[in-house]
C-alpha cells in the first residue's frame, strides 16, 4: 500500500525522487511503511534519525532501558538533558523535532518471545541494533515466523558487520544461520566491557538503514545473503556470502 505524496512531501523528499530507483513510487512506499527499531544504541540511533527523516511512514522504538552519560559518546539521539529518561521517549521527542511527517511510538518493553509477536504484527520490518544474542535470536525467531524482513548489525571496537534476513525468501538464511553454534545464554561481546568507536556505530547504523530503504522501495541489491564486514583501523569492508542452514533450528524445517 501507497500513500500519495503532497506538495509539501514533493518539495521534502526531492533528492530522493530525483533517484530514478526511488521516484515518487518508492517514497510514497517509504510513506507507507512502518519499522521497528530494535534498541536505541549507537546503531539504532542514527538508523532511526535516516529513516525518520527519510519519511518512513512510522516508527516504532523498543528499549527498556533509560538514558545514560555513558551513552551520549555514540547515541547520537540523545543530550545531557536526557539523562535518567527512557531511552525511547527521549528518542521519540528528538525525532519529533525533524519536522518529518513520520509517526513515533514509544514501547518502554523487554523484546523476548512474548512481546515480539504482537509488536511484529504492527510493523513491515524490523532493525535489530540489540546487543546479546538472547534477544537477537528472538527477533530473528519473530521475524522468520511473520515473514518479516530483517537488517541486522552489531558493532565492537572497530570492527563491526551487518546483513539483510528475508524470510520472505526461501533462499534467504535467517540470522540462526550465520550463528549456528551460539548459545543464547552466552554473554555477546558489549561495548561497556569492550569499548566501541563512536563512528563506526554512526556509519553502521546508516547502512542498515540504508538496507531498509532498499528492501522497503526495491532499489538496488540489499545485503540478503551476505555479511558485510566492516574494519575501521583499516578501513576495509569484506563480503561473505551466506547461503541458508539445513540444520538451522529456527528456519531449517523449510528443507523437510
Amino acid at each position: 500500500m501507497r500513500e500519495r505524496i503532497g506538495d509539501d512531501a514533493l518539495l521534502r523528499f526531492s533528492r530522493h525522487i530525483m533517484l530514478p530507483e526511488i521516484d515518487v513510487a518508492g517514497q510514497e512506499k517509504l510513506l507507507a511503511s512502518k519499522v521497528l527499531i530494535a534498541g536505541l544504541g549507537g546503531l539504532g540511533c542514527p538508523a532511526a534519525l535516516y529513516l525518520a527523516a527519510a519519511g518512513v511512514g512510522e516508527l516504532h522504538l523498543a528499549d527498556r532501558d533509560e538514558v545514560e552519560v555513558s551513552n551520549l559518546q555514540r547515541q547520537i539521539l540523545f543530550g545531557d538533558a536526557d539523562v535518567g529518561a527512557p531511552k525511547v521517549n527521549a528518542g521519540a521527542a528528538r525525532l519529533n523535532t525533524l519536522g518529518a511527517p513520520t509517526r513515533v511510538m514509544a514501547k518502554a518493553c523487554v523484546l523476548d518471545d512474548n512481546s515480539l509477536p504482537d509488536l511484529l504484527t504492527q510493523v513491515d520490518l524490523v532493525i535489530d541494533g540489540t546487543d546479546n544474542f538472547a534477544t537477537r535470536f528472538a527477533i530473528n525467531r519473530a521475524c522468520v515466523e511473520a515473514r518479516t524482513p530483517l537488517v541486522s548489525g552489531a558493532a565492537i571496537r572497530f570492527e563491526a558487520q551487518l546483513s539483510v534476513f528475508d524470510s520472505r525468501d526461501p533462499t534467504s538464511p535467517c540470522y540462526s544461520c550465520l550463528y549456528a553454534d551460539a548459545d543464547a545464554d552466552d554473554e555477546a561481546l558489549n561495548c561497556a566491557e569492550n569499548g566501541v568507536a563512536a563512528p563506526l556505530v554512526g556509519m553502521v547504523g546508516s547502512l542498515m538503514a540504508l538496507e531498509a530503504m532498499k528492501v522497503i522501495t526495491g532499489a538496488g541489491d540489499t545485503l540478503k545473503g551476505t555479511v558485510l564486514h566492516v574494519d575501521g583501523l583499516r578501513g576495509e569492508f569484506r563480503r561473505f556470502a551466506l547461503g541458508p542452514r539445513q540444520g538451522c533450528v529456527v528456519c531449517g524445517s523449510r528443507f523437510k
